[in-house]
């Protein structure tokens, strides 16, 4: 497992093996690695001849008054869980590499960005593609990896490859869970005993609403939403910042629902901010 640092030296690496037919699997993190970002790179592993993994807390992608220093970093934990992956390259480095004095250049990603989590967190999506298209010059991949659980960011990066013309296929791969429902997540780590319990409501209201639309008993989003709100607020522990029925495709707030249709939802418990949803590809399957 080679470990990386210099942005030269991963695009010189990623430019021999496009030189040798090689083909690249790429998934860009912020580290505190966990299962679900481990069943990416094995996605990556099976499909790719060589897999490259990121680690990089990117400030751009963070507000002001957001966690970005307290934000889970521990590279040598997650060093430990790459090496039995026998994944091949670490490319990890810091913020002065990325972002030298006199950086100024960003992306805007418009509308798709501003909205959900775009609503609370000005300019955080703009960071986001700003930091995945430098990822994406330095690594150079045939294929990147995504977690379905951050799924609006998965929708800026798909909107990104195509107007940017990357040449890369974007997979998003189902959102790995906890045995009570919870998408895993580095967050989650913040959370208290009694506050991870609660937690457990987010995947419960989620299932409320699948059922309530694929029994087909509500076809209303406003009555689904409705009802998946009520559910969390008997949780005290839990505030909800959204519940949203949207278009799979580009995040359009839908009021009857038709699938592709998605289930998105937003909370805070205690200063832990948590996000979760589910897609209904249609009336019978949801992922």
């Amino acid at each position: 497992m080679q470990t990386i640092r210099a942005i030269k030296e991963m695009q010189a690496l990623s430019t021999r093996l496009r030189s040798e037919g090689k083909s690249i699997g790429f998934v860009p993190t912020m580290g505190a690695l966990h299962e679900g970002h481990l069943s990416l790179l094995r996605r990556s592993k099976d499909e790719n001849v060589f897999t490259a993994v990121s680690i990089f807390v990117n400030p751009t992608q963070f507000g002001p008054q957001e966690d970005f220093n307290k934000y889970p970093r521990d590279l040598d934990g997650d060093l430990d869980k790459l090496s039995p992956l026998k994944v091949d390259a670490v490319f990890f480095p810091d913020a002065g590499e990325m972002y030298p004095e006199g950086f100024s250049t960003s992306i805007q990603i418009g509308h798709i960005g501003e909205i959900l989590c775009g609503a609370s967190r000005p300019g955080h999506f703009n960071g986001v593609a700003t930091v995945v298209s430098k990822l994406f010059n330095i690594v150079m991949p045939h294929r990147a990896y995504f977690g379905q659980k951050d799924f609006q960011q998965t929708a800026v990066i798909r909107k990104l490859v195509r107007e940017l013309n990357f040449d890369i296929d974007v997979n998003v791969c189902p959102t790995v869970r906890e045995t009570d429902g919870l998408a895993m997540s580095s967050r989650n780590a913040y959370l208290t005993k009694e506050q991870r319990k609660a937690a457990a409501i987010l995947f419960r209201s989620l299932m409320l609403g699948k059922d309530l639309v694929v029994s087909g008993r509500i076809s209303d989003a406003r009555r689904v939403k409705s009802g998946m709100m009520g559910l969390i607020e008997g949780e005290p522990l839990v505030g909800v910042e959204y519940v949203e029925v949207v278009d799979a495709e580009n995040l359009a707030e839908i009021r009857e629902i038709k699938t592709p249709a998605a289930i998105c939802l937003a909370v805070r418990i205690g200063d832990t901010r948590l996000i979760d949803n589910i897609i209904i590809d249609n009336m019978e399957k949801l992922v």
